[in-house]
């Protein structure tokens, strides 16, 4: 059976991990073809090595990495920080890792950044399980202004 990991952090503001197991639990072949591994880290300059374990001590054949950084300038120069350690465990074991931040400073009113985080941890979910099983969907969706946490942009006129 594959594996497909979800690993988020205590920092975040809203629990994406939940929405990101959710959506992937409503996937074809849940149970049966693949099962989810979540774990979940203190902040998210903890994701990286995470999602590396994952893929070298768990077998996940991808990763989806949540994390939401606060709105002080530190916590964004933190976040790109987090980003390269994501990006770094993608190259040291072929691995793809789909990073989902959603950053504080997105939406002012707290439900609406609510929203942003449901939206976003379940679409990139869904993209995880696409990539493994369903590439096709992405290709049809290529170029189309396809968003996650907000509305899709749709595509430019031709």
């Amino acid at each position: 059976m594959d594996r497909i990991g979800v690993v988020d952090t205590m920092f975040a503001r809203y629990d994406m991990g939940a929405e990101a197991v959710g959506e992937l639990e409503t996937c074809p072949g849940y149970g049966e073809r693949f099962e989810v591994i979540r774990r979940t880290v203190p902040g998210f300059k903890d994701l990286g090595v995470a999602c590396k374990r994952l893929v070298e001590l768990d077998d996940c054949k991808i990763v989806v990495a949540l994390g939401m950084p606060g709105k002080a300038p530190i916590d964004q120069v933190c976040a790109h920080e987090a980003s390269q350690g994501i990006m770094l465990a993608q190259l040291l074991t072929s691995t793809h890792v789909l990073e989902v931040f959603v950053h504080e400073h997105e939406e002012e009113d707290p439900a609406k950044l609510a929203e942003v985080c449901v939206n976003r941890a379940r679409k990139h979910a869904r993209n995880a399980y696409w990539m493994l099983y369903e590439p096709e969907q992405l290709a049809r969706r290529a170029g189309q202004g396809v968003r996650q946490g907000y509305e899709d942009a749709g595509p430019l006129g031709t």
